[in-house]
C-alpha cells in the first residue's frame, strides 16, 4: 500500500506531462479508397511528428470502423467518415459519450449531381440549367440509338442509381427524349466522361466529388432551379419505392473525421488539430487526379500534398507543430 500511495505523485505527475506534451498511442483508420487514404497519412504524419502521437494505421471501411469505434473504442481516429451512412449509430455513440464529430473532412461536404462538360457551358451558359440541358437534348448523342438522347446514369446495383432514376423520373426527362444509359461500372461511368472530354462532345450525367475524373475534367453541376428540399430526398428521392419523385437537387453529404472520446480527452491539442483540418473538393479533386495519374500510394500523396500545400497544413496546426512538421519534411 505504501509504494502504490509513494507512486501516485508521480502517476498524477506523468499523466500531466502525458496529456501536455504527447497524446501515447494512436490508431487511424485507413479507410480503402483514395481520397480516405490520403487523409489518413497525412493525419499519421502530423501527429507523429507534430504532436509526438505513436500513430498506427489499421485497415478500415465504414460501416465495421464505426461499429468497432462505437463497441470497442478503437480506433481512435476515422478520418473520412460518411457519416449519413450509419448517422443513428453515430450519433447515439456521441450522446453515450463514447464518440465525438471532430470536423468536416471535406468542408463543403461530399457532392452529388447531374453534370455537363464546361466547355459546353462555355459555349452556351443555358446549360448550367435543366431547361438549357432539355432545349438541347438532341446533342446529347445515345450510343445506341439515334432517335434518343443520352443520359448516364449510375451503375447497376448502387445507391445512387435510385436517386438519379427517380430525379430523372421527376424531372421528365423521358418526355424530352433522354433514355436512361448504365455505363456497367464506375470505370465505365468516369471513361464516358473521359471519351467526351478527349473529343470535345457533349455528355450529360450523373457523378460526385470528390473525385480523380472531376479533378482531371473540368464538369458544370447542372441546376435543376428547385434548391434542395432535404426531406424529400430522404423520405422519396433515395427511396426505391417512390412513386411520385418531386424535383430537388442533391444535398451535400455529411463527411466527418470522428474520433473516440477517449482520445479526445487525453489529446486535446491533436484533437484541436483534427477538428481544424479539412479539405476543400476542389483540392481533394486535384489531389486525387495527381494520385491517379502519377500511381500514388496514400504515403507518397501525402509526401506531396505536405511539401506542396504548407499555406493550407500550417493553417490546421500551431506553430510549434507547424515548425516540427517542416523538419521533418526536410528529412523525407
Amino acid at each position: 500500500m505504501k509504494k502504490i500511495l509513494a507512486a501516485l505523485p508521480l502517476i498524477a505527475l506523468g499523466t500531466s506531462a502525458y496529456a501536455a506534451d504527447e497524446c501515447g498511442s494512436v490508431s487511424i483508420a485507413d479507410m480503402n479508397w483514395n481520397s480516405a487514404t490520403l487523409i489518413a497519412h497525412v493525419d499519421k504524419f502530423i501527429l507523429e511528428n507534430g504532436y509526438g502521437c505513436d500513430a498506427e494505421l489499421v485497415p478500415g471501411d465504414t460501416m465495421p470502423t464505426g461499429a468497432s469505434m462505437i463497441e470497442k473504442g478503437e480506433p481512435d481516429i476515422a478520418p473520412e467518415m460518411w457519416s449519413n451512412s450509419m448517422r443513428e449509430a453515430l450519433d447515439k455513440g456521441v450522446e453515450e459519450g463514447r464518440l465525438r464529430f471532430a470536423g468536416q473532412s471535406l468542408s463543403d461536404g461530399g457532392e452529388e449531381g447531374f453534370w455537363v462538360p464546361k466547355y459546353m457551358v462555355d459555349k452556351d451558359p443555358t446549360l448550367a440549367t435543366i431547361a438549357g440541358v432539355i432545349a438541347h437534348a438532341k446533342e446529347f448523342e445515345h450510343p445506341e440509338d439515334p432517335e434518343l438522347s443520352a443520359f448516364y446514369t449510375c451503375p447497376a446495383g448502387w445507391n445512387c442509381q435510385i436517386s438519379s432514376g427517380n430525379l430523372f423520373e421527376a424531372l421528365k426527362l423521358a418526355d424530352a427524349g433522354f433514355d436512361l444509359v448504365d455505363p456497367g461500372s464506375g470505370a465505365g461511368l468516369s471513361g464516358a466522361i473521359a471519351k467526351a472530354y478527349e473529343r470535345q462532345e457533349p455528355w450529360f450525367g450523373y457523378y460526385w466529388a470528390p473525385t480523380a475524373v472531376l479533378g482531371k475534367y473540368e464538369m458544370v453541376k447542372v441546376d435543376f432551379g428547385s434548391g434542395i428540399d432535404e426531406a424529400e430526398f430522404k423520405n422519396c428521392t433515395t427511396a426505391e419505392d417512390c412513386e411520385n419523385p418531386k424535383v430537388t437537387m442533391y444535398p451535400p453529404s455529411m463527411v466527418q473525421t470522428v474520433t473516440t472520446e477517449g482520445f479526445a480527452k487525453r489529446a486535446p491539442e491533436a484533437y484541436e488539430y483534427l477538428a481544424n483540418r479539412a479539405f476543400t473538393n476542389a483540392q481533394m479533386n486535384g489531389l486525387l487526379a495527381w494520385m491517379e495519374d502519377n500511381q500514388a500510394d496514400g504515403d507518397v500523396a501525402m509526401e506531396h500534398f505536405l511539401t506542396e500545400n504548407a499555406d493550407t497544413w500550417t493553417a490546421w496546426v500551431s506553430e510549434e507543430a507547424a515548425a516540427k512538421i517542416k523538419t521533418a519534411l526536410d528529412n523525407l
